[in-house]
């Protein structure tokens, strides 16, 4: 015991004791990428067995044998591809058009001078926490008297309505992060407020933008309400209603889901693996103001 004790107070040169942050820290680390990917993990094994497999009493984490028939169903039997070119090209279309309007709706409320600025900020934040399933009927309505029904039209003004609070709200902070006196001497040399806006603060937040246009992008992607309740073809359904289609009536093909489910998420890790060092500054970026 006396020996336990002066090892305590006289360690050896150059040991040290593992404080409890980092005892703590990695396993809660490892839990919460267990927790996170598991998920998708069990989606790939799943995609990749046998039927008999997935029926079976005892599931299996590591398929065998390994088959890629459920990908060959949803591509050829449910012509999945058409889900993906439409929401490809609404999800597209909308996050383009956020992040053009709402990045100059935030640079105006950020860096002209405008009075209300924040009670048009609480406005917008007031309309889009409405609960989406409170505006569905009158939304149908609207969208039946103008004949918008089965459009990608009437799917990307909703997701504009959707998405613009958010980019606006984000970009809002991270300019206002960004001095002043560029501005200033921008003016000095006889800018206009667009040129300033265009020329050296949209490139100068390319990390808000990316993070902006990603949140918008996923949120688009993965709407099921709307893209529902509004369209009821497969020339203009997006990918969650299609796989939400994919389920018969005394059957569940949990493979094809499983796959189809692959298909639709690894796009989305995939970029946000790439721009993660940008959306990790884009949504710190605007915590400070200098």
């Amino acid at each position: 015991m006396s020996g336990i004790q002066d090892f305590r107070q006289n360690p050896p040169q150059g040991f040290k004791f593992p404080s409890w942050d980092r005892v703590l820290i990695y396993p809660c680390a490892l839990f919460i990428v267990c927790w996170s990917v598991g998920p998708f993990l069990w989606q790939m094994s799943t995609s990749i067995q046998p039927d008999r497999e997935l029926m079976s009493p005892t599931p299996h984490f590591f398929p065998y044998p390994i088959t890629f028939e459920h990908f060959v169903n949803i591509f050829v039997g449910k012509s999945f591809h058409r889900y993906l070119t439409n929401s490809a090209i609404v999800t597209v279309t909308t996050t383009l058009i956020c992040l053009l309007f709402g990045s100059i709706a935030a640079f105006a409320l950020a860096r002209l001078d405008i009075r209300g600025r924040f009670g048009i900020l609480g406005f917008i934040l007031g309309v889009s926490m409405f609960p989406q399933i409170a505006i569905v009927a009158p939304l149908y309505v609207l969208a039946s008297n103008l004949g918008w029904l089965d459009t990608y039209r009437i799917l990307i003004v909703i997701y504009l309505a959707l998405g613009l609070p958010l980019v606006v709200w984000v970009l809002f902070g991270y300019f206002r992060s960004i001095p002043q006196t560029i501005d200033e001497a921008a003016r000095i040399d006889g800018a206009r407020p667009m040129t300033i806006f265009f020329r050296i603060i949209l490139p100068m937040s390319l990390p808000a933008v990316v993070t902006t246009g990603l949140l918008c992008f996923i949120a688009s992607w993965n709407e099921f309400m709307f893209a529902l309740a509004f369209t009821s073809d497969i020339n203009h359904q997006t990918v969650p209603v299609g796989i939400a289609n994919f389920t018969g009536v005394h059957y569940v093909p949990w493979g094809d889901i499983a796959a189809a489910s692959v298909v639709v998420t690894l796009p989305l890790v995939i970029m946000v693996l790439i721009f993660q060092q940008h959306i990790i500054s884009g949504l710190t970026g605007g915590a400070v103001k200098e």
